[in-house]
């Protein structure tokens, strides 16, 4: 794979950075990291601008440099990232491209581009978190629909979305391996019988909750897949989550190392070699990632190259905010306005479990890659 830039993708660049520096400075306040239905409307906004300027396409259809340097320059000129709308654009979106019929990619695609959809995500519960095959929700054939009961926890923004790409079991569990009998649905939030829970996090927002299924009715046109084959749509899901969906990230982690160099030298931490090297390091290891990133896109689906990505970002991320505490001091405890180092530093600690913990990751690539024997 050829990793340098052609002077026709470099065009590209420019012609992105001129558009981004018209329209960032006309870009409404951003609004209080508590008030989602306010945060809804500032990402789907975002969404439509972009859409509107024939750039929403490019975390799925565009060629893998295009979707690159997209990323890196809305970053860099600080741009919203896609907020609400991530589990849309980088989960369930790419899934249906994937392995959706024609008639779901017309239906959910366009209104996922132009912001006018938001999805949540409803894959973890309460007894099937890190061992997502032992999901208990339950969905029954009734005619043309699924009558789905249960619940599910970690749900990514259910508040404020339309759609959730739910997992549910329609095969018995108790029969062979219990990855069979699952099925991947795309639930409305609409629907009677749903109930949505806000769960706060440390840092004190909102973007979770719990979600109670009481006898949901969803069309049986609305499943992705064939019945009882949605382990394998959901390893397509998590391949998006896991080795392109923390894209943006990388680029922001990289301009953040450059913010502490530089607020190193201006504490005079920057005198001690050991800093220096920790810095150095750090900056080694997110050139190594961004490389990664490369040659996931380029691959298409991640495949099992996201596990890797995803578990040695989780733990640089983590290195970088404890770093930036240590070069910070007090200033890296501010929850308030400005640069929030210390909703920044916590949110890292969720890094090793969210989208796949690191021990699952491990399994992942002791087996899939190394070809070691399942553990027991």
């Amino acid at each position: 794979m050829d990793l340098r830039y052609t002077e026709a993708e470099e065009a590209f660049r420019q012609e992105l950075r001129d558009w981004l520096g018209k329209v960032l400075p006309a870009l409404p306040p951003k609004p209080d990291p508590a008030d989602w239905p306010g945060r809804r409307a500032y990402d789907t906004g975002w969404q439509r601008t972009l859409y509107d300027a024939g750039y929403a396409d490019l975390h799925g259809n565009a060629p893998p440099t295009q979707r690159l340097i997209f990323l890196e320059e809305t970053e860099r000129a600080g741009a919203p990232y896609v907020g609400a709308n991530f589990v849309g654009l980088l989960h369930a979106g790419p899934t249906i491209a994937a392995e959706g019929t024609p008639e779901q990619r017309e239906r959910w695609l366009p209104p996922i581009l132009r912001g006018d959809e938001v999805w949540c995500q409803g894959f973890s519960e309460p007894e099937a978190g890190s061992d997502l095959a032992s999901l208990r929700t339950r969905a029954v054939r009734d005619g043309e629909d699924y009558i789905v009961s249960g619940s599910k926890i970690w749900t990514s923004h259910a508040e404020v979305a339309d759609w959730c790409e739910l997992l549910v079991r329609t095969g018995p569990a108790a029969t062979g391996p219990k990855h069979r009998g699952i099925t991947w649905l795309a639930m409305p939030m609409d629907a009677p019988g749903i109930t949505v829970r806000p769960l706060r996090t440390l840092a004190g927002t909102a973007e979770f909750a719990e979600v109670f299924l009481d006898e949901v009715r969803v069309p049986a046109a609305n499943r992705v897949g064939a019945e009882n084959d949605g382990w394998r749509v959901t390893m397509v899901t998590l391949s998006f989550e896991r080795g392109t969906a923390f894209v943006g990230e990388v680029v922001a982690c990289r301009r953040v190392l450059g913010e502490l160099a530089r607020a190193a030298k201006e504490t005079g931490a920057w005198d001690d070699p050991v800093l220096r090297r920790r810095l150095g390091r750090l900056a080694a290891e997110f050139s190594v990632l961004w490389r990664l990133i490369q040659w996931n896109v380029s691959a298409g689906e991640p495949g099992v190259g996201g596990s890797v990505f995803k578990l040695r970002y989780s733990h640089v991320r983590q290195e970088l905010y404890d770093t930036a505490a240590d070069i910070l001091g007090p200033r890296a405890l501010d929850l308030g306005g400005g640069r929030p180092w210390t909703a920044d530093r916590l949110s890292s600690l969720s890094y090793t479990i969210a989208a796949g913990t690191s021990q699952i990751q491990k399994n992942i690539v002791a087996e899939r890659i190394l070809g070691l024997p399942k553990g027991r």
